[in-house]
């Protein structure tokens, strides 16, 4: 868990003491996560099917086997 202290204006206190309320969160960190994680719900799910489908192509791809790593991509000589 990350701490921080963060200055914020009394509007978004405001905002904070009224989310942390209603969904009755232990503290407005709480609040702040809650929030965070509706907005990831809201603004993401348009990334996440072409992420997926993409990542579901690429693992059926044959893969190809290293034995060193850093030699093959020339991070060592």
């Amino acid at each position: 868990m990350v701490q921080a202290l963060v200055q914020i204006n009394e509007n978004t206190n405001r905002v904070l003491n009224v989310v942390k309320a209603k969904f009755d969160l232990k503290d407005k960190g709480k609040a702040i996560e809650f929030i965070v994680c509706k907005y990831i719900e809201e603004e993401e799910p348009e990334l996440r099917p072409e992420f997926i489908a993409e990542m579901k192509k690429i693992q059926k791809q044959k893969s190809i086997r290293v034995k060193d790593f850093a030699k093959r991509y020339g991070l060592k000589e």
